[in-house]
C-alpha cells in the first residue's frame, strides 16, 4: 500500500469514527451504562475540534503552504485516537485506563504541534485547547 492510500484509509476510518460518534449527542445513555462523562465529552470534542483543524490543514496545504503539514499529520493521529477513546470511555471499558495513558501521550503531542501555529490559526487553537483538556482527563484515569 502506497502512501496516499494509506492516508486515503486512515481517513476513512477516523471519518467514519467521526460521523458514529457525532451521533452519540442525540442518543441518551441507558440507564445501567456510564453515560456522558467527563473523559468522554473531552475526547469527543477533541475529535470534533481535530476534524475542523485537520481541514484547515489540508486547505492550506491545497494552497501550497507546507508549514501545517506536521500539523495535519498530528491531528490525524488524535482523531483516530481518540475516537476510539470516546468509544472505550462511554463503554467504561477495563481497558480504558491503559488506552488513556497513550491518549494523553498522543493529546500532549497534538497540543504541542498545535501550538506552534496557535497565534496565526485559530482552529489550531482551538484544537491545542481541546488537546490540552482531554490530555487532563486522561491523566485521570490513565493507569
Amino acid at each position: 500500500m502506497d502512501r496516499r492510500n494509506l492516508l486515503l484509509a486512515a481517513g476513512g476510518v477516523a471519518l467514519a469514527a467521526s460521523a458514529h460518534l457525532a451521533n452519540a449527542d442525540h442518543i441518551e445513555p441507558h440507564q445501567h451504562g456510564a453515560g456522558s462523562s467527563p473523559l468522554l465529552d473531552s475526547a469527543l470534542h477533541c475529535v470534533k475540534t481535530g476534524e475542523i483543524c485537520e481541514a484547515h490543514c489540508f486547505d492550506r496545504l491545497a494552497e501550497g503552504d507546507k508549514s501545517l503539514a506536521a500539523c495535519a499529520r498530528s491531528v490525524n493521529a488524535l482523531t483516530a485516537v481518540c475516537g476510539a477513546l470516546a468509544v472505550l470511555a462511554a463503554q467504561n471499558s477495563a481497558l480504558l485506563p491503559r488506552y488513556a495513558a497513550v491518549a494523553k501521550d498522543v493529546c500532549k503531542a497534538c497540543e504541542d504541534e498545535c501550538l506552534k501555529h496557535a497565534e496565526k490559526h485559530a482552529p489550531c487553537k482551538a484544537c491545542a485547547d481541546a488537546c490540552a483538556d482531554c490530555a487532563k482527563e486522561c491523566a485521570k484515569v490513565a493507569a
